[in-house]
């Protein structure tokens, strides 16, 4: 019953919002995976980037992709609860440990291994329109700990306008997305951020954002 709930709001609603009503010019589109297990690592402005990047994908990947977030913000109360976990099909993972030795990311490891598709945000929370954020190495654990799974960069521009964090009234707003290579493991945790974020700023580079902050 809930993967049909999901295929339709996915494939009947969430669709048609982002392709028509938002817009989005998709650069690189080759470069999503087919299949799973991989790592979609975008930046974060508002609550359509999630949207934006299931809708990416193809619906056939629909029942494997987790966007990874915030328990204590999704789950908070039941009916929100019961849409982020069973319509979005998000990955909830606790922002901080809770006891001695505790492993936040373990619940993301076991998704990996059994061959999720799953979308992170390295900044956290949802930061400014158009400005990008210090990364959390979180994402450079993941990658040292699975080092054959691919970690694929995605620039989202313009989101942070039709949405932005703390609003509720949605502006029609052309949007770019920029999809990267897959990144590999290097030696180390800074190498690997030092290449993500230089892959992000390669990324965002490609458009013409003069009058924008990033």
């Amino acid at each position: 019953m809930y993967r049909l709930l999901r295929f339709l709001f996915f494939n009947l609603f969430v669709r048609f919002f982002v392709l028509v009503l938002l817009g989005l010019n998709v650069r690189h589109r080759q470069r999503l995976p087919a299949r799973g297990p991989a790592i979609l690592v975008a930046n974060h402005n508002s609550h359509l980037d999630t949207m934006v990047l299931m809708t990416l994908l193809s619906p056939r990947l629909l029942p494997q992709v987790q966007p990874v977030a915030a328990m204590d913000y999704f789950l908070r109360n039941r009916l929100l609860a019961w849409f982020a976990l069973k319509i979005v099909g998000i990955l909830p993972l606790k922002r901080q440990r809770q006891e001695p030795g505790e492993d936040p990311l373990a619940p993301v490891h076991q998704a990996l291994d059994q061959g999720r598709v799953l979308i992170f945000f390295p900044e956290g929370s949802r930061g400014e329109p158009e400005q990008l954020s210090d990364f959390k190495t979180g994402i450079a654990r993941l990658a040292e700990r699975h080092p054959a799974v691919p970690v694929i960069p995605v620039y989202l521009h313009g989101l942070g306008k039709a949405l932005p964090k703390g609003e509720a009234l949605f502006v029609p707003f052309f949007c770019d997305v920029f999809v990267g290579e897959a990144l590999g493991w290097v030696a180390d945790r800074k190498g690997y951020m030092t290449q993500l974020e230089n892959a992000f700023r390669n990324l965002a580079a490609e458009g013409d954002f003069s009058t924008w902050e990033m």
